[in-house]
């Protein structure tokens, strides 16, 4: 009876010990699911939980130009992941990822003997486990109590987040949160790196790489450590060939394979398509985000939001572009550059004629204004010793345009090798929509930070004289075929100044009356000055600002020769206004801006204003069609053989410091200039320094291209002409009806301004 009595106090205490425990289990996993016992996710964290995600920028036609980011992470939706990394991920990580909740009991036990012991028994840990801890991390080094706790909480958010997604939402969600090594955060941005490819690309060797990272993403990094990548491989090959997700015979076919890391390339936002465009954009996209909320209250961030930007750009012509400077800027005008200075009794090459204090002051300043003076500043080095750092020989890599040089050289002389190059702005626009296509702020942004299309501003030089003719044709109902004197023309200045008499270039058909196309195609200086004394430099400067020009122009008679400094996004701006029928539509860069889900937050279309009638804006066409059908542009029809309707200008400033080419067809208008960093740096031969030898070609190579390309629809098409206006100006024609010499004053000489 006693035994019996026993026994039964036994299986009681055993049932009441189950019970309790149970109850304990019970409590203990909700006092941790309601962050009793430490802070947990919220639902709404599990629901949208909070990665760094890369903003990215796409063209046009959908092309990724680049991203912004903390973290190069983009995500992917589990469709978009090749079948082959998820197999090797499941061979490798967690076999049974599809069988269990999130938590794998058999695997449990292992974990429990390894805490017990102090021994590591393998990892238990299942790829929903992990994504816990990677979505939620630790933080601090833990204490083996809290690590313990630590554990059972991940088990609870695993829990959770199968109960929230789908087992593929999962094994999307882990693969883009990973990281990779070399900055590459997620399988979109892995792929990307190591191999050229998106996450559906990759095929079984390339994806064993990717999984086999995981475990140590440094030591098994193909790039840096190639044979432990290797062996990594194979044993992921190995899991994959037990598991049954390849055969026998794939295994040893695929683990002879070398090890092929030939398209790896680091993501870097100095390299790539339109880099000095992203950059640009940068700036605005900052200054947008500060500026907009999202429903949480806070403003959006660039760098962490994973928004998608929608430009303007076309990828292809963008890639047109870099390639026209390559071609005539790096194999052409840099080598003839660096010949024409290579021998020469001037002291200071490539400047042409300064002092040796002006020579001193720039180098000077270009050395103050250099990363390595501020790092040696900033450590607190005096200037005499800062001077000798910069004058001792050390080993640096330095731009070419045949690829990076490693040489040795004092960071002065580098200095000077870089005052020898020859700079590029360029912008195309659709005129009808103001939607930019193609920007090339330089000629390589790793090296030459400085914008020339938004950033830099040079004196434009004859460029400029579109504006002068237009206002004539508006003020004065002047056309293409009216005849002026092509005579000095003298403007009285105020007082204690000399009077102003701007000078031609050469004395062709000087004394003569000449129509306006002759004198614009051959850029005449005296013919811009007297349209200037006409209508007044207000009228002009009026003129600009309605079409776009934002840059301070004083309204002086020296604008006709082209003396303001504008920015090549003005001008192509300002310029596109002729072939849009007089109406200005200012620039855009881009569309829309895209959230993280996809949400359109964000809309952008170009301002536009009447600037000009449309009549005025089509004898201008006109007149800029002259200068390539018989001035300073016709080197497009005899060396190019472009024998379709083009509209265009020249420009040089003086001493050949800056060279421009502005061409117009019906579909697009693109601006072009070209330069040294200082203005006296130059060519000294305007045979060599004109725009139509320094730009003009790189615009030429660009619209070759262009309509070589079946997947780009540019018209060869002539300019529309306005509806019911039928005059044709063929300036030789004696009776053109609208021509006439009435206006013109006998005693044009006498004027004075």
């Amino acid at each position: 009876m006693k035994k019996r009595t026993s026994t039964s106090r036994i299986i009681k205490f055993l049932w009441l010990s189950f019970v309790f425990g149970i109850l304990f289990m019970v409590a203990f996993f909700y006092a941790i699911s309601k962050g009793w016992l430490g802070e947990m996710p919220t639902l709404a964290e599990l629901e949208n939980p909070k990665t760094n995600l890369a903003s990215e920028v796409y063209s046009a036609d959908q092309v990724l130009l680049g991203k912004y980011y903390i973290e190069d992470r983009s995500t992917v939706s589990f469709d978009e992941i090749s079948p082959n990394m998820v197999n090797a991920l499941v061979a490798t990580e967690d076999v049974r990822f599809y069988d269990h909740a999130g938590v794998d009991i058999r695997a449990l036990l292992r974990v429990f003997k390894g805490i017990v012991t102090g021994h590591r028994a393998g990892g238990g840990s299942t790829i929903t486990q992990q994504l816990a801890k990677n979505m939620f991390p630790r933080g601090e080094k833990l204490s083996k109590p809290k690590m313990v706790l630590r554990k059972f909480q991940e088990w609870v958010i695993a829990t959770k987040l199968e109960y929230n997604y789908t087992k593929d939402e999962i094994m999307a969600m882990y693969l883009n949160i990973v990281t990779y090594g070399n900055n590459a955060f997620g399988i979109k941005t892995a792929a990307k790196t190591y191999f050229a490819k998106t996450p559906a690309e990759l095929n079984i060797e390339e994806a064993a790489i990717l999984v086999g990272m995981l475990k140590a993403p440094t030591y098994y990094n193909p790039v840096r450590n190639p044979k432990h990548a290797l062996k990594r491989r194979s044993v992921v090959l190995s899991q994959m060939k037990k598991y049954g997700f390849i055969t026998p015979e794939e295994y040893d076919s695929l683990n002879t394979l070398p090890l092929d890391m030939s398209r790896y390339q680091r993501q870097d936002h100095k390299l790539g398509l339109a880099t000095y465009f992203r950059e640009y954009l940068r700036g605005q996209l900052k200054t947008w985000c500060a500026n907009h909320y999202k429903a949480d209250g806070e403003p959006y961030n660039l760098y962490r939001d994973g928004l998608k930007i929608y430009t303007t750009i076309n990828s292809r012509m963008q890639q047109y572009a870099e390639e026209a400077v390559a071609e005539h800027l790096g194999k052409e005008l840099q080598p003839a550059f660096f010949k024409h200075w290579k021998t020469t009794r001037y002291k200071h090459p490539p400047f042409f004629r300064i002092s040796n204090k002006e020579y001193k002051q720039i180098m000077t300043s270009a050395m103050k204004r250099s990363s390595r003076y501020y790092w040696l500043k900033h450590r607190g080095v005096d200037e005499d010793s800062i001077q000798k750092v910069f004058n001792t020989p050390v080993e640096m890599r330095v731009f070419s345009w045949n690829g990076d040089i490693d040489t040795t050289m004092t960071p002065m002389d580098s200095i000077l090798y870089y005052k020898y190059f020859l700079h590029v702005g360029l912008m195309s626009v659709e005129p009808h929509t103001g939607y930019v296509r193609a920007y090339v702020g330089g000629i390589n942004y790793k090296h030459f930070q400085y914008d020339h299309v938004m950033v830099g501003k040079r004196q434009v030089g004859s460029t400029f004289k579109p504006f002068v003719y237009a206002s004539a044709m508006q003020e004065l109902g002047y056309n293409p075929c009216t005849r002026v004197p092509n005579v000095p023309v003298t403007f009285q200045m105020p007082a204690g100044q000399p009077d102003y008499t701007p000078k031609n270039a050469d004395d062709d058909r000087e004394g003569e009356m000449v129509t306006l196309k002759w004198a614009l195609a051959n850029s005449v200086n005296f013919v811009s000055a007297y349209l200037i004394k006409r209508v007044g430099p207000e009228k002009v400067v009026s003129l600009a600002r309605a079409m776009g020009v934002t840059s301070d122009i004083e309204p002086v008679p020296a604008i006709c020769l082209g003396t303001p400094s504008i920015s090549v996004y003005e001008m192509v701006g300002a310029l596109a206004t002729f072939a849009n029928k007089g109406q200005h539509k200012k620039p855009i860069l881009m569309t829309r801006i895209e959230d993280k889900n996809g949400n359109t937050i964000a809309t952008f279309t170009s301002e536009s204003n009447d600037a000009l009638d449309e009549i005025t804006a089509y004898k201008m066409l006109s007149l800029m069609k002259g200068v390539v059908d018989l001035g300073t542009g016709r080197r497009l029809r005899f060396r190019y053989h472009m024998n379709h309707p083009l509209a265009g200008k020249t420009g040089t400033t003086d001493n050949n410091s800056d060279g421009w080419f502005m061409g117009l067809t019906p579909d697009l208008v693109t601006g072009l200039w070209v330069g040294a960093e200082d203005r006296s740096v130059h060519f000294r031969s305007t045979h060599l320094g004109q725009g139509a030898n320094m730009a003009l070609p790189i615009w030429a190579i660009y619209m070759q291209k262009i309509y070589a390309d079946d997947k780009i629809k540019i018209s060869k098409g002539d300019f529309e002409k306005p509806l019911g206006y039928d005059v044709n100006f063929d300036c030789d024609k004696e009776n053109q009806e609208e021509s006439t010499e009435d206006n013109i004053p006998q005693d044009i000489n006498e004027i004075d301004f």
